[in-house]
């Protein structure tokens, strides 16, 4: 029997408009990737798509990518908050989650369940996979959904831009290491990838490739 569709619902969540994506696979589960704020705008997409998040996936810990987890893990005591663990100290820790740099309110959570390399995460009858991109960030992770009927689909955090590249001046950026992630990790997805990225429109991985300035 041929896999369900993924469905993808872009948010645009607090005052950096960073991406949250509400994602599916067939029946009412989902995985929230990303809730930078708005936890009352999140949790009423869920409800009008009669989805129940299942987890709460995190490309990395900046404040904008993960304001609104504390208040999603109450309305969702069942959703599973996961990060990496280079990232994980992010989540208790409002200097560390720049909260103070970009003036955001904090409020410190604990996350469910760590993140590596080479794991997976079930979406419907579908599989998630984590894949472990660092630069912007020493845990930065991008999760994939490979599809044999359609490109692979990849949400890249803040990574890789649609004609840019994560930012590399905060603690515990690194350039080099950045570069050299898209590169190795990202460009062997295929040309046909769909990048959903953390802050932007989607792209692809082939239009990155011939047309990003920081990676020509």
């Amino acid at each position: 029997m041929a896999e369900p569709d993924v469905q993808v619902r872009t948010l645009l969540v607090g005052p950096l408009q960073a991406c949250c994506y509400l994602v599916s696979s067939g029946g009412h589960e989902a995985v929230v990737i990303d809730p930078g704020g708005d936890d009352d705008v999140v949790a009423e997409h869920l409800r009008v798509a009669s989805l129940t998040p299942t987890r709460i996936l995190l490309t990395h810990g900046h404040i904008d990518h993960t304001a609104a987890v504390p208040a999603l893990k109450r309305r969702y005591p069942g959703a599973e908050v996961a990060i990496h663990e280079a990232d994980a100290p992010m989540l208790s820790d409002g200097g560390a989650a720049l909260a103070t740099t970009i003036g955001l309110p904090f409020e410190p959570c604990e996350p469910d369940r760590l993140l590596a390399e080479g794991d997976t995460v079930p979406l419907g009858q579908r599989t998630i996979e984590v894949l472990h991109t660092p630069g912007h960030t020493p845990g930065g992770l991008s999760f994939i959904i490979r599809r044999d009927d359609a490109p692979a689909m990849v949400f890249s955090g803040d990574t890789l831009f649609a004609g840019g590249i994560g930012r590399t001046d905060f603690p515990g950026g690194d350039f080099t290491e950045l570069i050299a992630t898209i590169r190795s990790r990202l460009f062997p997805l295929g040309d046909e990838a769909i990048v959903f990225p953390g802050h932007g429109e989607p792209t692809t991985i082939g239009e990155e490739r011939r047309t990003n300035p920081w990676l020509r």
